[in-house]
């Protein structure tokens, strides 16, 4: 099984200094079709305006991974993490017991462009914990790469969830495989470009939600860079 979601068919939130859009339910979006996928809790792809950000807020029992596009995120928390992220790098939080922080963006004159993703975890009440690693373009050109992982395989970031998340660009003839397991689910999530997945054309904010499915084959790229989610059933 293959279906598609259109990027336009995601929730959509303008509070003004943020544009988010969901593509699945979360806040005042609220659609109980799409409440999310196997273990995959939230993608929202959020443009934070020069100067303004999230207050300090609490979460609890939930990894919830920053995935920077443009601009940077200053991240400040409770465990005594100020950090920058940058394009390029992949931040894990992990909310365990209870942690509390903040995002902003400083720039005077440039959008924070992100996708925050939250994924359920397989143990709660763990100590909070943080991590950040950078993955450079030449580790994802024409290919799929590890960026998050239940061991930190390959350099990932270490997440307390049954779940794989990789990163790739393609453009041109690069193309991408990825062996799945049927028995679980995966997802795609067009982040910018053009992408073919499994023979179905994906255009930016465009997902793709996979079951029973035993390979993803990305190709025909156009200036595209896609997230892969390899999920609990």
């Amino acid at each position: 099984m293959l279906q598609i979601r259109r990027s336009d068919a995601r929730g959509y939130a303008d509070h003004g200094w943020l544009k988010s859009h969901h593509s699945f339910s979360f806040a005042e979006y609220f659609d109980p079709a799409w409440m999310g996928w196997g273990n995959l809790r939230v993608i929202n792809e959020d443009r934070i305006a020069p100067g303004t950000g999230f207050g300090t807020h609490g979460h609890r029992d939930m990894e919830i991974i920053s995935y920077v596009l443009q601009g940077n995120l200053a991240h400040k928390d409770s465990m005594g993490n100020v950090k920058g992220i940058p394009p390029g790098d992949v931040q894990r939080m992990s909310a365990g017991s209870g942690v509390r922080h903040s995002e902003f963006n400083h720039a005077p004159d440039e959008t924070t462009h992100f996708l925050q993703i939250w994924i359920e975890p397989n143990v709660t009440g763990i100590e909070p914990g943080y991590e950040q690693k950078g993955f450079a373009e030449a580790e994802k050109r024409g290919r799929l790469r590890l960026v998050a992982s239940p061991d930190g395989a390959e350099g990932s970031v270490t997440i307390h969830a049954d779940a794989a998340m990789y990163a790739g660009l393609l453009d041109g003839q690069e193309a991408a495989e990825l062996a799945l397991d049927p028995a679980r689910k995966a997802y795609v999530h067009l982040v910018r470009g053009k992408l073919d997945v499994n023979g179905q054309h994906l255009k930016a904010g465009d997902a793709a939600v996979l079951a029973g499915e035993s390979r993803l084959q990305l190709s025909n790229g156009d200036d595209a860079e896609v997230l892969v989610f390899d999920l609990a059933p």
